[in-house]
């Protein structure tokens, strides 16, 4: 969405460098440890469980996939584990390392302990992900040495360490990787009343007043997902204090939501465009990725990944082997008359 600045409501007085710096130099708002980590709580005792066992026994935690809808936590939730078990985590993603030795060299500057995040795992290259086979199983790694006939392996030992794998698409990951994986956690899209208290945390974090009716505002229109709260959160913070008194209460929230053009059902514009295409270019499907993706010049990765989730989970879509169609759910919720005699495959 296109926001055009009216310079009249810009303030006259210098900005002030230091508040500015305050206000960047925040705290994120992700939490800091598990007691603070809101929601999942299922998970939440597995991977407490797990760090329990592995503290007692004074041994280095298994290697970890966190696989699901992106904006769930999974980052949040390897620096906590890591936090939790007193060691250093290193940071990467699948479509960055692209040769064999930049992996090898991650692994071999960890320390004992250390846990190595791979976000995005499933785009890990080929030749990559083998380098991790004999890393994950026997903490060794094996380097070719020189090129034709004089090349030579070479196979050294590395730290024991902790890998945990971020994933949207656990069905990419090929099986080698995934059966390397001793610990496997799905993550959900949360509760209402779960985003709400994460609405209202953030509230705090930020130094904005939210209220228990604003917060549940936001948390039912956030699409399941704690970073769309808190991004939703911010832009209020911004509308609160402009058009308002500071205070995001309810009235606030409808207005910001409505300007942001996030409905009722938490839907923004996209979703919309995908369901209207659907049902008025396509006579409500079915309809193929590729097709619908090319009629919406948008990447198949963000439809299929990002918002068909959603679109998935509320009953606005549903998949079939001849592609997506639009559900009576979607035809009411645009006002459009619904086809007759639409058969759900």
């Amino acid at each position: 969405m296109a926001f055009a600045y009216n310079h009249a409501v810009m303030p006259r007085e210098p900005i002030d460098p230091t508040q500015r710096d305050e206000d960047s130099s925040l705290n994120s708002l992700r939490p800091p440890d598990l007691s603070e980590f809101i929601g999942q709580e299922k998970l939440k005792g597995q991977i407490n469980l797990a760090l329990s066992a592995a503290r007692q026994r004074v041994e280095v935690l298994d290697h970890i996939l966190l696989h699901g809808p992106p904006g769930l936590g999974k980052t949040t939730l390897a620096n906590i584990i890591a936090t939790e078990m007193g060691v250093d985590i290193k940071t990467t993603s699948g479509p960055v390392v692209e040769k064999p030795g930049e992996i090898a060299a991650l692994i071999t500057g960890l320390s004992p302990g250390d846990v190595l995040f791979i976000d995005e795992i499933h785009r890990l290259r080929r030749n990559v992900e083998e380098i991790l086979y004999p890393a994950m199983e026997d903490f060794k790694i094996d380097l070719m040495i020189g090129e034709g006939p004089s090349a030579q392996s070479l196979r050294l030992d590395v730290p024991r360490f902790t890998l945990i794998g971020a994933t949207t698409r656990q069905g990419l990951l090929t099986s080698p990787l995934r059966d390397r994986f001793e610990v496997v956690f799905h993550m959900d899209f949360y509760a209402d009343d779960e985003l709400q208290q994460i609405v209202l945390r953030g509230g705090k974090i930020l130094d904005v007043e939210v209220t228990e009716e604003g917060a549940f505002e936001i948390a039912r229109r956030a699409r399941g997902t704690p970073r769309i709260a808190n991004r939703i959160l911010k832009r209020l913070r911004d509308y609160a204090q402009v058009h308002g008194d500071g205070i995001i209460d309810s009235r606030i929230a409808e207005e910001g939501l409505a300007l942001l053009e996030i409905d009722m059902e938490g839907l923004d514009e996209l979703d919309r465009s995908i369901l209207k295409m659907i049902i008025e270019k396509f006579s409500g499907g079915p309809v193929g990725l590729d097709t619908l993706s090319a009629a919406l010049s948008e990447e198949k990765d963000t439809i299929s990944e990002v918002y068909e989730p959603f679109l998935l989970k509320k009953g606005f879509i549903q998949r079939t082997p001849q592609g997506r169609i639009a559900t009576e759910h979607a035809y009411k919720h645009l006002n459009l008359p619904g086809r007759p005699h639409q058969t759900l495959f």
